[in-house]
């Protein structure tokens, strides 16, 4: 038994942040955030939409699109580094505004920007191992609230939104594979301040970040996943259709391009509207093209993104 994504879906708030807006709010320019980023706007949820409405617009739309009852679900699985709530999960929350009365297991997953990539990789087990047959896999995030709105280094990388998918049992392979690595040790680099539980700084919680050793190590990451991809398929870089890669920064993703030997025709882009949306990154983008109409049934899509902690994965998706 296999799984294959059968709809997807996604959703940004109405609220768009320029570059220009920015300027005006912290010592920057246009020039400047697009120049290093590729990023030229941004969505921020409105004050009583919380990560869950995301996610449920951006789910509602990938039922419809895989022309399923909700009530087909039987696993809901969402990757988000802004809960809601400490608890209950994201993940239950959403079970309920979709009305879904199946009593199958629900939770979120805390990779940060790997986050969707974690999710898909857990919902594919699921259903391989048979405990699943309909799996909601969603990112959502609101990481307006956790940015410092000072931090000129910072404010102008991050957007809120959500992308959805259904992942149904199949005989034929759609979600050929995923790798998920992580390694704690680079916890520092890329880090949100406060908010948590622990015994350290207690307050509201904001994003941290050293913004050339994160780019430093990204880039490293994704060379190997990429490698690490292809052996394990016996697959050559001309067998991937296209890249769908976490939204993070221009020039990270042109890097991951040239080391599949892909055009950035084949790369889908989405950084310069949405800007780092984390774990909604990569929903969002193949959303995006698949209603585009640029990737079709059929093609071969490579996912992948690194986020805090770090981690960092890739699925492999024949759509």
């Amino acid at each position: 038994m296999f799984s294959r994504i059968t709809g997807t879906g996604s959703y940004l708030p109405h609220k768009v942040l320029t570059n220009q807006d920015l300027e005006r709010m912290v010592e920057t320019s246009h020039d400047w955030i697009f120049s290093r980023t590729g990023i030229s706007q941004r969505h921020i949820a409105a004050v009583d939409e919380s990560t869950s409405d995301l996610a449920l617009h951006a789910s509602r739309r990938a039922i419809e699109a895989a022309g399923i009852d909700p009530q087909e679900i039987d696993l809901i699985i969402v990757g988000t580094t802004t809960p809601d709530r400490v608890f209950p999960s994201t993940a239950c929350l959403l079970q309920h505004k979709l009305g879904i009365r199946s009593g199958g297991p629900a939770f979120d997953v805390q990779a940060v920007c790997s986050g969707f990539v974690y999710a898909l990789s857990a919902a594919d087990q699921f259903i391989r191992g048979g405990q699943s047959k309909c799996a909601l896999v969603v990112g959502a995030e609101t990481m307006s609230r956790i940015v410092d709105w000072t931090d000129r280094n910072t404010c102008v990388l991050f957007g809120d939104g959500a992308g959805a998918v259904i992942l149904q049992a199949s005989e034929t392979p759609g979600v050929i594979n995923t790798h998920l690595h992580a390694d704690g040790s680079y916890q520092d680099l890329l880090a949100v301040d406060g908010g948590g539980c622990g015994t350290g700084r207690s307050g509201d919680p904001r994003i941290v970040m050293d913004g050339g050793a994160v780019f430093k190590f990204a880039v490293g990451v994704l060379d190997s996943i990429v490698e690490e991809t292809l052996s394990v398929n016996g697959m050559q870089k001309s067998d991937i259709d296209w890249l769908v890669p976490h939204q993070a920064n221009i020039r990270i993703i042109q890097a991951t391009a040239k080391k599949l030997g892909l055009p950035m025709e084949r790369v889908v882009l989405t950084v310069d509207r949405h800007g780092n949306t984390s774990a909604a990154s990569i929903p969002l983008a193949l959303d995006t093209a698949v209603r585009e109409g640029k990737i079709k049934p059929g093609e071969t899509l490579l996912m992948e993104g690194v986020g805090g902690g770090f981690t960092w994965g890739s699925a492999l998706v024949r759509l």
